[in-house]
């Protein structure tokens, strides 16, 4: 299957070099390029890419912003933030908007290639560097803390252990192993969790059980 990739970057050297990078992946194919997220909608609509790769900070509407409101969509492309910034507010804001990735520019090629992947396969991707990042940052205050517990508390008990397991970054079959149940099972779940919760994908999931500080290693 065919991963179609839509590029936004203002700068046309950072386009061209994703362009021979992602070509040389036969199972890619680059079907449009955006140099402002102004763009991004109409070129969404006739070019219907698979994955989004979006610059953080673009003249016009930045890729935040762009993100915000492309997942707005139905249905919507995921989106991966390919960018030199790694400060938190752009790592949790790309996040909650709903982008399924945040990856650094200076990462590798072919791990780039691979995040493209996975994330269009779903799976929620970042950067270490990012991860340590958020892992230490999101924590939430309290009156957060308490409003994300009750959203995962009010969840039947199958769905919330999903939902915790998905928050430790968990894939589906791992979740499948450690619940004893199918990959199709945990991917109904999943689907599941996304409609009660409001949300649009697995990494907003994680957010929410981060904010409500559920991981095995914070407090309870």
């Amino acid at each position: 299957m065919t991963i179609r990739v839509l590029l936004v970057d203002d700068d046309a050297l950072v386009r061209s070099g994703l362009r021979l990078m992602l070509g040389a992946a036969e199972d890619l194919l680059v079907v449009g390029e955006a140099a402002d997220g102004r763009e991004v909608p109409a070129l969404v609509a006739a070019e219907r890419p698979d994955v989004v790769l979006m610059d953080v900070r673009m003249p016009g509407l930045d890729g935040l912003a762009a993100t915000e409101r492309l997942r707005q969509r139905d249905p919507a492309p995921e989106v991966m933030m390919l960018t030199t910034f790694h400060a938190d507010e752009h790592v949790l804001r790309a996040l909650r908007a709903g982008a399924a990735g945040y990856v650094l520019k200076d990462t590798p090629p072919a791990e780039i290639v691979a995040a493209v992947r996975r994330v269009a396969a779903g799976e929620p991707v970042l950067s270490a560097a990012v991860t340590q990042r958020l892992i230490a940052q999101v924590t939430g205050d309290r009156r957060d803390t308490r409003r994300a517990r009750r959203r995962i508390d009010a969840l039947p008990e199958r769905e919330r252990a999903v939902a915790l397991l998905l928050g430790q970054g968990r894939t589906n079959a791992e979740i499948a192993a450690e619940l004893y149940l199918s990959v199709p099972t945990v991917k109904t779940h999943v689907s599941r969790l996304l409609t009660k919760l409001d949300l649009n994908n697995r990494t907003q999931v994680a957010l929410l059980v981060h904010d409500a500080r559920l991981l095995p290693d914070g407090p309870r």
